[in-house]
This record gives structure tokens, sequence and C-alpha cells, in this order.
């Protein structure tokens, strides 16, 4: 194979995350204190540590092939680079905020307000949508002081826990998009390239899909296997297996994190007993 570059964000969260799904892709890095780029051990991959907002640039020319990317920063400067996975993690949103004793009655208040960002594109866009004209002041990093200082009315910026406008005296008042950590390709990838990030591809979702699963086995009485089948959403259908109790089985089948509860109370219900649950490492399908 190939060998594939990849762009990840040189530190905080970001970095962590996507170093970790690398890791559980089963990929080795060797990775010294403040190196720039490392290469993995046991894949064909060479990771380059780059600042988040200018991994759309390298992207765009082909100085790397793929990157983990916040969806957020794709919107505002690289709307023209392909998506080739959702990740699920680094969640947050992109969001406007005012000072908390402002009273707030829709986007309308914006109009003809001070709006501090990082994000202009979005921003520009979000207004123009809603037919609002404001003046916007372009910050990068520490945008959520501009309205103490006098600086803005307004801020837009990433919100996470919203611990950091709570500590500036602010508040959400509207959510222009949610994003999370996706995996990006460049426009001038090469066809040796593509067959290498197939393999990456192959490997996160097998990640991704023991992440966002559970296995759940159960015991229950035969006359109630039917009912139970039809409740637990498998991949194809249950595994029956028969206990040495006479008239019970054992079933076993996997179950999506956000529809876990109401399948457990639905199997409650029909009868099911022992309920077990069990982390999912990876699952190929």
């Amino acid at each position: 194979m190939s060998t594939i570059k990849i762009a990840i964000q040189k530190s905080g969260r970001l970095n962590e995350d996507s170093l970790q799904i690398l890791k559980d892709c089963g990929i080795s890095i060797d990775n010294g204190k403040d190196q720039l780029k490392a290469s993995a051990r046991n894949f064909p991959l060479e990771v380059f540590y780059l600042r988040n907002g200018d991994i759309p640039q390298y992207l765009r020319d082909g100085v790397v092939d793929i990157a983990i990317i916040g969806e957020n920063v794709l919107i505002e400067k690289g709307e023209d680079i392909a998506i080739a996975e959702k990740l699920g993690f680094s969640k947050c949103k992109v969001s406007l905020a005012i000072p908390k004793e402002k009273d707030y009655n829709g986007i309308s208040d914006f109009q003809g307000k001070r709006i501090a960002t990082s994000y202009p594109n979005t921003v520009q866009q979000y207004l123009n949508k809603h037919n609002i004209e404001a003046d916007l002041h372009i910050i990068n990093g520490s945008v959520e002081i501009a309205p103490n200082i006098g600086l803005a009315d307004a801020i837009c910026d990433i919100v996470s826990s919203g611990s950091t406008l709570f500590k500036n005296n602010l508040k959400e008042v509207e959510v222009m998009l949610k994003s999370e950590a996706v995996l990006a390709v460049s426009p001038k990838i090469t066809n040796e390239a593509k067959e290498t990030l197939e393999k990456l591809q192959f490997r996160m979702r097998a990640v991704l899909n023991g992440k966002n699963s559970k296995y759940v086995l159960l015991n229950a009485p035969n006359d109630k296997i039917e009912t139970i089948i039809g409740i637990l959403p498998g991949m194809n259908s249950p595994t029956v297996l028969p206990l040495a109790k006479e008239g019970w089985s054992s079933l076993h089948s996997v179950v999506k994190d956000n529809e876990f509860w109401q399948v457990i109370d639905d199997l409650k219900e029909a009868g099911a007993e022992s309920i077990l649950v069990a982390p999912i490492e990876k699952m190929v399908l």
C-alpha cells in the first residue's frame, strides 16, 4: 500500500481524540515530544501535526491526503473539501452568545450589533439567511472577552460544555450549527493513497460501530422468544442457545447506544431475565 499523509490538530482535545482512534485502529505512532511529523510503525501512515485552521489549505494543496478535523473548521474554511467519514467525537456547537443581563427576543436582536468571532464566514452566512446586517469583528482567540471590554455586543464561538461562556458572564442564544470530528479528504489525493484510505476507513468503521453499540445477553422462556426477537434490533438476527433449564433459552444480540434503554425496558416487559450488557471493542460488518 502507498503511504498516506494525515493531518491532525497539533494540541488539545481533538489531538488526543485523533491519536486515540488511530491507536484503536491498531496503528502505532512513533510520536516524539514536539514533533511536527511522525510515522506509524505498522501501517503506511505519516502524521502531520498542524494548526487546526491551517489544515483546510494543506488539504487543498495536496500537502496531506487526509485529515481529522472539526466539521466547523471545514464549514468556515473548506466547504470545497469532501468528508469521507463522520467520527462522532469532539462534538461541539458554533453559537451566538450575549451578556447574561441582556434580554433576548430572537435573531432580529442582532440587527446592527457588533459581533466578535473567529468564524466570520459562518456568521455571515447565518445572518444573511435571516436578513440581518451586523458588524463583524474578526478575533483569533479569546473571543469571549470582547463584550466585557466593550469591543462587541455579542460573540460567535465554539461551545462545548458552556463553562467558558458562564465564566465570562455570557449566555448562548442561537445555535448556528452542530459539529463533530470528521475525516476529510484532499481533492488531490492519488488513486494509490485512496486504496490505503479505504483500509483505514474499514478499521475506523469497525471501531466506531463498536463504540456505538452494546452486546446484550439475556435469558427467556421459549414461549417468549418470538416476541423478544421482534424487539431486538440485531445485525441480522439474534443468536438463540438452549439452556440447561427446561423450556428456557439464552439470546445474544447487539443494541445501538441511542436506543439501548428503550430496548431494555421493552425486553423486560416481554419476559426477558438476567440481562447482561458488555461493551464491544470493535465490530466488523
